[in-house]
């Protein structure tokens, strides 16, 4: 009797960006479009991707919370330990496409960048947190904060990340650009301005020519 080869490595597709840009949208459009295609698709958040997630979600946003840097720097980082191995390499062993809102960059950009955390610090706990898992492909939805926290306004109350100042906001946006600008090989630019459909159909053409899961 042959034995069943093992199933194909999944691929882990990331979704980036400040506040407002659009990333559960596209994540729910472009999840859609590939299972219309006959791929196997799960979706997932940091933080919030498990049950132990949930938990540290709700304390990272909430408004009342009063949390030093630090502090937020490692319930960030636990809840991504937490998720990498219940979550990601289950769903990659198993050969699906995992796309997340959330991963690795935004520990860069809003604790190096936003909070000012030593970068180099910031990027050997993402090594430990996913124990040097890189995903395949990000997409970074770029938007200028104004505009990502006025649409962020108009679907709930603000949370405690979206109530932070406009400085902040704004250095985000830069440390995102500059992981961009150091990662072309991984992460791609998408201008996220634009109308949903235009955002998406940008979305799934990086999709289909940086993975090949066209079929």
């Amino acid at each position: 009797m042959t034995a069943a080869s093992p199933a194909p490595r999944g691929w882990f597709i990331t979704f980036e960006g400040a506040e407002g840009a659009g990333k559960s949208t596209q994540i729910d459009m472009l999840a859609r479009s590939l299972r219309a295609r006959g791929h196997v698709v799960q979706t997932s958040r940091e933080p919030g991707g498990t049950a132990a997630g949930i938990k540290i979600r709700t304390l990272l946003l909430d408004p009342q919370a009063r949390l030093v840097p630090r502090s937020e720097l490692l319930l960030y980082a636990a809840d991504r330990a937490q998720h990498v191995d219940e979550i990601v390499r289950p769903a990659l062993a198993s050969g699906c496409v995992l796309l997340c809102d959330r991963h690795a960059d935004s520990l860069v950009a809003y604790q190096a960048y936003g909070r000012g955390i030593d970068l180099q610090l910031v990027e050997d706990l993402n090594r430990i947190a996913t124990a040097g898992l890189v995903p395949d492909l990000t997409l970074l939805l770029d938007l200028e904060p104004e505009v990502g926290l006025a649409r962020a306004a108009q679907r709930s109350t603000a949370d405690r990340l979206e109530r932070e100042d406009l400085a902040f906001h704004r250095r985000v946006r830069e440390g995102f650009l500059a992981i961009a600008r150091a990662r072309p090989e991984r992460v791609h630019l998408v201008p996220a301005a634009a109308g949903v459909e235009a955002v998406h159909r940008q979305v799934l053409a990086v999709v289909e020519k940086r993975l090949d899961i066209s079929s």
